[in-house]
């Protein structure tokens, strides 16, 4: 056979070098710094969009089995559950047996309130240009208020620090850490500074009046519906400063450091309905010195246990009086109060019926994230004994609704109950997840030295 030169296909042989040559220098373009940090949030962004595509996360639905069996594994794995217990910190203890504080409605001033008090002296911090920022952006607006000179920024390096990977940036690197928690919050005002913080559960709008006219804006954990980064609109936790209130309006000022922006106006109906989805959680940072201040204002809520219980009753109450969606954030209200008065089967049961209602809930408008914020049914059913309940709501969690190993709580608790039910192996590679999304994170630190590893 007699081959014959030909210049097409010689031409055509050479322009395939082309095509490698042309995505090395792509792959090469996208990775330069200043062009990787503008283009990766979006890559990421069409990442997540084609996965919720294909698996929409408001669809999956998690079904708790509601049991955990009496066997020789049961009880091995109890006497396992036992033994770490006493590694574990006091506050995760499985304890029923506190007793309840007063269940009266309480008084908060017999002072009359002032019709309406704007507060000066705020400095708005946002969260813009920064990942799941809201509540480095609202404790840093608490902070200035009270004269601490740092940023957003000094707040996010400790209570949310981001993987531990030199190849990023600082923004880059935080964005895998979705939330950050109220506890969290407190201990960087506590351990760090020359201020103080509290945070309880069970508030109201009169105990938000009586904090704003004393002087002392309070932070509240809310939840609502807004467009995401993905542009769907659907449900997200939110902190947001309270700094004013009028009466004559029936509306509270807010500074909001996500799209609604400085000295925003908000109904206290609305802003009822949003503060319900975090059992009506509020923490306050005050100097040092306000202790017996705050105390006073505080009222019986100065009372942790008080609180607690107070959370409890509003909770039965309203798994009577709502319906729908509110049902749900009752119901998990009501599992929630059950866990910080340590009474776990309670509150697994509690958990039990809001999933039960959440299956029922229109999945347009399913708050599928909310294991990001509020990690109580974890507790509950680990310290129930329901170890196959942790590792399904995890994985439900991690694979379906944040997308991957970003949640180092969810890591956390499923390492935990994989222990428990002897898959060691399993365990520990959560808990090094978990510190890969939150390095030197306290809880995971413990668990991997508690089985001899370091981390």
């Amino acid at each position: 056979m007699i081959l014959l030169y030909n210049p097409v296909m010689k031409t055509r042989f050479k322009r395939l070098w082309l095509i490698p040559v042309a995505i090395f220098l792509l792959i090469g373009f996208y990775y330069f710094p200043p062009v990787h940090s503008r283009l990766a949030w979006r890559l990421d962004n069409v990442v997540v969009q084609v996965k919720h595509f294909f698996n929409p996360p408001d669809e999956v639905v998690f079904q708790p089995s509601g049991t955990s069996p009496l066997t020789i594994e049961t009880v091995i794995m109890t006497t396992r559950a036992e033994y770490q217990l006493t590694l574990t910190p006091p506050t995760l203890l499985a304890t029923s047996t506190l007793k309840p504080g007063p269940t009266a409605r309480p008084t908060i001033t017999s002072t009359p309130l002032p019709a309406s008090v704007i507060l000066k002296g705020v400095k708005y911090v946002d969260q813009r240009n920064r990942w799941n920022y809201c509540g480095p952006a609202n404790l840093t607006m608490a902070l200035n208020f009270w004269g601490w000179k740092g940023t957003r920024d000094d707040v996010a390096k400790v209570i949310k620090p981001g993987e531990d990977d030199p190849k990023k940036d600082f923004i880059e690197r935080g964005k895998i850490d979705k939330n950050v928690m109220p506890y969290e919050m407190v201990d960087f005002v506590n351990d760090t500074t020359d201020l103080s913080a509290v945070y309880r559960s069970g508030g109201n709008i009169t105990l938000l009046k009586s904090f704003i006219s004393a002087g002392y804006p309070p932070i509240v954990e809310k939840g609502y519906y807004e467009r995401d980064s993905n542009g769907s609109v659907s449900w997200m936790g939110h902190y947001q400063f309270v700094t004013g209130y009028d009466d004559a309006t029936k509306k509270f000022t807010v500074q909001d450091t996500y799209l609604d922006g400085p000295n925003f106006k908000i109904s206290y109906d609305e802003f009822v309905e949003g503060w319900r989805d975090f059992n009506y959680l509020f923490m306050v940072v005050y100097p040092s010195d306000s202790e017996e201040k705050i105390r006073n204002l505080l009222g019986p809520w100065s009372d942790d246990q008080w609180a607690n219980q107070h959370s409890l009753d509003i909770a039965n109450e309203e798994v009577s009086t709502q319906a729908g969606f509110n049902a749900f954030f009752a119901w998990f209200n009501k599992g929630t109060s059950h866990i910080q008065l340590l009474q776990y089967a309670d509150a697994a049961a509690a958990y039990d019926q809001a999933f039960k209602i959440y299956a029922t809930l229109d999945t347009v408008k399913r708050p599928y994230r909310m294991m990001w914020y509020q990690t109580g049914p974890y507790k509950a059913y680990y310290y129930s004994g329901r170890y196959a309940d942790v590792i399904n709501l995890a994985k439900i969690t991690l694979d379906s609704v944040s997308g991957g190993p970003y949640l180092e709580e969810s890591l956390y608790w499923r390492g935990m109950a994989y222990y428990m039910a002897g898959q060691t192996e399993l365990a520990i590679d959560d808990y090094r997840s978990a510190l890969k999304v939150h390095p030197k994170w306290i809880p995971a630190t413990q668990a991997l030295q508690d089985l001899g590893f370091q981390p």
